[in-house]
């Protein structure tokens, strides 16, 4: 997918910065996946870094290209440090596509001054129309502080639902398993 410059939410993409989101079975399915599969080896390859964020669904309502491809998990013990994550995602309707990018600076300088938000970036499948976001999170509590209780937000939020901005939207839960990355060193040509 591509995603969004600026700050991560902008109607101008980000041509450095491509995301990659995948949901498996399984870890082993995951795990082969993203160290024999070609497809990913190419663009292990091609780029100059790479970070990789597994997550467990805890909580997912809505639908993403009709279906909802996160299964809620429980972890067998709860563990209040473990940072969490966001993902939402919508279709946006043709006739609501001018109300929604005028409300992406608000809800952009939002979760810029978020309490306990540690990283957000844009991402979609089709520029402009289909919109995602990700967001990483201290806590569950500071996901729903943001949310409900900033003013911004709430009234963005009241904007999409009175307004009917999406044909389709998805809001999705996770615990960070681990988020790892690394910058690979440029190769010497002699």
């Amino acid at each position: 997918m591509g995603t969004g410059g600026g700050n991560g939410f902008s109607i101008w993409p980000d041509f450095g910065t491509y995301a990659f989101l995948g949901v498996w079975d399984n870890q082993k399915s995951a795990d082969d996946f993203l160290s024999k599969n070609n497809f990913i080896k190419t663009y292990y390859q091609k780029s100059s870094s790479i970070r990789s964020i597994k997550m467990l669904p805890v909580k997912s309502h809505g639908l993403w290209g009709g279906q909802n491809p996160f299964q809620e998990q429980k972890l067998l013990t709860y563990d209040s440090e473990l940072p969490v994550a966001v993902i939402t995602r919508a279709t946006l309707r043709l006739s609501r596509l001018l109300a929604f990018w005028r409300s992406v600076p608000s809800a952009s300088k939002a979760i810029e001054n978020a309490a306990g938000v540690k990283y957000f970036k844009g991402i979609g499948e089709w520029p402009f129309v289909q919109q995602a976001t990700l967001s990483l999170w201290n806590s569950f509590e500071a996901v729903k502080q943001f949310a409900y209780r900033d003013n911004t937000h709430a009234s963005i939020i009241k904007k999409t639902r009175s307004q009917n901005w999406y044909s389709e939207d998805l809001f999705a839960r996770f615990y960070v398993l681990s988020d790892t990355g690394f910058i690979k060193s440029p190769i010497s040509k002699k």
